[in-house]
């Protein structure tokens, strides 16, 4: 469980730098330049993406469940997990709908797969993950919001076409994810 618990405290941690202390994140790009900031971003959060694999793989080893979710919630996962792809990719694609609307789709879509998953498992280890990450997404989102709307910043939206490739891409790996990569990653096949 120490090295989940390392691995959170590594990624939400890192991710969260723009969060808490924004001043301080563009004094240090200032003072080492964007490249060498990215760099160290990248292997601090590279790094607790492997420490929470591990961490949550040894803690599935032998768990504590504080319930066992019926089995009908895994398909009420599945499902939310669908809209939970959706936001993240629209993150990722300007000029969609969802980012101009939203703002932040990656936080509303962390907080969604979160959550959706948290409705499934019933460990300790799974909520630690899934709490973890989703509190982060629900304060994620309502900081960026608040400063986006006390900013005046808006997010354009750029056509329909945006929203097909968003919804297509969001699909497509959807998909892949839940008919073969998280049963090959994680060794639970959702269907």
């Amino acid at each position: 469980m120490e090295l989940l618990i390392a691995g959170l405290l590594l990624f939400i941690g890192g991710h969260s730098v723009k969060l808490a202390a924004p001043a301080w994140r563009t004094q240090m790009i200032a003072r080492i330049g964007l490249l060498p900031w990215k760099g160290i971003y990248s292997l601090i959060a590279a790094s607790g993406i492997v420490l929470m694999v591990i961490g949550y793989g040894q803690a599935r080893i032998d768990p504590l469940w504080l319930w066992q979710p019926p089995l009908w919630l895994r398909h009420v996962t599945i499902l939310l997990t669908l809209p939970a792809f959706i936001l993240l990719f629209a993150s990722q694609i300007p000029g969609n709908i969802l980012q101009a609307k939203i703002g932040h789709p990656m936080y509303a879509g962390i907080k969604v797969w979160s959550f959706s998953h948290l409705l499934a498992n019933g460990g300790v280890h799974d909520i630690l993950l899934f709490g973890s990450l989703m509190i982060w997404g629900i304060l994620g989102f309502l900081i960026s919001r608040r400063r986006d709307k006390a900013s005046g910043v808006k997010k354009p939206y750029k056509g329909l076409s945006r929203d097909l490739i968003t919804l297509s891409v969001a699909l497509g790996v959807w998909a892949a994810v839940a008919f073969w990569l998280h049963a090959l990653l994680i060794g639970v096949k959702p269907f």
